[in-house]
């Protein structure tokens, strides 16, 4: 199996298999590479609807550039555990980071809750955060509030006065109560519109309609979040021989 960074050719490959719809396993096997590198490529530059092998290409040498120019880590780069790969949970880290984009999350509240996510503390300072990062106080006091607004992240006390914010299992599940609360929340205006326009126009069906549809939704994600409850609470036994933790095959950078 090839290893080292993808050439242009095989971006290229890339390019076209994600055109034609093919399943990354299947372009992985077709370059005779792991399906954590055809994913990670495309997943951190663009995705499958903007993945360009030029501009990917371009901006892997880039990246490849910052390392070569940039002095050596500093304190902000935490510990990784022993037999983890560095390079490799950095860059699920970014795949990480660019799914929840894809999914709505603005660019700096998805790389802080990346951050608590991956955190083996479970909870880290807004000092902590600012220096994995490296961005200003001030965008991660505004990336913790939209996401306590979102109910993905809660603050506890700290020493010395200084709140620690952490995702736990009760936060996971109170994000998925908090989206079942929003879809009843649009159904229930959904249904105001019916009153407004009259019950028998084209404008007041279709309203009725969507509001039947996220009612149905939201009592579904309701009802799997109440019974999947006790999954974030069971402790899972270790692996015999270990596991990879990073989530990535370790590879030189593609």
């Amino acid at each position: 199996m090839p290893g080292g960074r993808l050439t242009q050719q095989e971006r290229q490959q890339i390019a076209l298999g994600v055109a034609d719809g093919l399943a990354y396993a299947e372009i992985a096997r077709r370059l005779d590479r792991p399906t954590s590198t055809i994913t990670r490529e495309v997943m951190r530059n663009g995705g499958p609807s903007a993945y360009r092998a030029d501009l990917a290409h371009r901006a892997t040498e880039r990246r490849a550039h910052r390392r070569r120019q940039a002095a050596p880590r500093g304190p902000q780069t935490p510990e990784q555990a022993p037999g983890r790969d560095a390079e490799a949970v950095r860059e699920y880290e970014e795949v990480f980071t660019t799914l929840l984009m894809q999914q709505g999350l603005p660019k700096m509240m998805a790389r802080v809750l990346t951050c608590l996510l991956t955190t083996d503390a479970g909870s880290l300072t807004a000092s902590e955060l600012v220096q994995r990062l490296q961005v200003s106080p001030a965008s991660v006091s505004k990336a913790i509030a939209f996401l306590e607004s979102q109910g993905l992240a809660r603050r506890e006390p700290g020493e010395h006065r200084r709140e620690r914010y952490l995702v736990d299992n009760d936060v996971w599940y109170q994000s998925m109560i908090a989206a079942a609360r929003a879809h009843t929340q649009l159904a229930e205006t959904a249904r105001q519109g019916v009153g407004v326009l009259g019950p028998d126009t084209p404008a007041a069906v279709r309203l009725e309609n969507i509001a039947r549809f996220v009612d149905f939704v939201g009592e579904s994600i309701t009802r799997a979040a109440e019974q999947a409850r006790e999954i974030l609470h069971t402790d899972l036994p270790a692996k015999a021989g270990g596991s990879d933790e990073a989530g990535v095959t370790p590879e030189a950078d593609s």
